[in-house]
């Protein structure tokens, strides 16, 4: 398979590196800049801090998409605030499948500016963070995999097999689901208020209060209230239920919260990436904002947490 992924930030890297492992696939990552260069002449060189082993691809790079290039499969892993800027690329591209990576409210939305069928657009996030040096990617992960799914619909089973074929012995998850624009949605309304955290204690985390900590729960519990008082058909299986005081699944997510504020792996995955990426927090606190002006919801403990968050100057 013929494979580009457009956009070589700690996503685009690792998931070229998780693609190439498959020898029947083309892998092409689309870099610019210094950053290229690099991947050109020392290979794509990731540090898997978990996993304490380096790897090393011999990467097909490229620093344009043009309308004539053709892919079986377009990986799309720039943040959802510079989508914008390239959208007009990849409307002009005549390649069929694309699956947009990461944090994206507006998946509905992205979808409908493609101007394609449905059934060949997707979106997924995939579960690894990290940074990038100056030669080489520290990725952060327990296990590659990805949620995968239409905007509101499951994929159809060509675009399955496509994505099943490329991640052929290759041991990364694919965790297929029906609506992503909800699992986005749902999965923004935790990370914001643990970003909004990081910003009141300068990234440590581990100085966050007891009551810092409630709070982020709390605030996740009001942005799931909020979201499906927009209109939007939260799983409260694995989302609302999960934040409501006074249950069991509560005490468990507190404990994680307190657990990710501890450790080293809470530290890359929370806090280096809110620290690293303000404008990527800007743009999704804009977006939850304009949702919620369309409801009467209070979230108190949001309103509480969201004054750290820096503003745009």
């Amino acid at each position: 398979m013929r494979i580009l992924v457009y956009g070589a930030g700690v996503q685009g890297c690792q998931l070229a590196h998780s693609l190439a492992q498959n020898k029947k696939n083309v892998v092409t990552l689309l870099a610019r800049g210094e950053w290229k260069e690099v991947i050109d002449q020392k290979g794509l060189t990731i540090r898997h801090m978990l996993q304490r082993k380096t790897t090393v691809d011999r990467m097909r790079t490229t620093d344009v998409l043009a309308p004539e290039d053709v892919y079986d499969l377009v990986f799309v892993t720039v943040q959802a605030g510079q989508l914008a800027d390239v959208l007009p690329i990849l409307k002009a591209n005549r390649s069929q499948y694309f699956i947009f990576v990461g944090n994206d409210p507006y998946a509905q939305e992205m979808l409908q500016a493609m101007q394609r069928p449905v059934d060949k657009i997707a979106f997924g996030f995939q579960n690894n963070a990290g940074r990038r040096e100056h030669d080489r990617l520290v990725s952060v992960h327990m296990g590659m995999g990805m949620t995968v799914g239409g905007a509101t619909a499951p994929l159809s089973g060509a675009f399955r097999l496509r994505l099943q074929a490329a991640f052929e012995g290759t041991h990364y998850k694919l965790t297929y689901y029906s609506d992503m624009d909800e699992w986005l949605k749902s999965h923004i309304a935790f990370i914001l208020p643990c970003a909004y955290a990081c910003y009141a204690v300068d990234g440590e985390l581990s100085r966050t209060t007891v009551e810092q900590r409630r709070m982020i729960v709390d605030a996740a519990w009001e942005c799931c209230e909020m979201l499906k008082s927009a209109g939007v058909p939260v799983n409260d299986a694995e989302n609302t239920d999960r934040y409501r005081e006074g249950t069991k699944q509560r005490k468990k997510t507190e404990r994680m919260v307190y657990w990710m504020a501890q450790t080293v792996v809470g530290k890359w995955c929370i806090s280096d990436h809110a620290m690293r990426a303000v404008s990527e927090m800007q743009y999704l606190d804009e977006a939850f904002a304009a949702l919620r002006a369309t409801t009467l919801v209070e979230m108190t403990a949001w309103d509480e947490l969201r004054r750290s968050l820096p503003r745009k100057k």
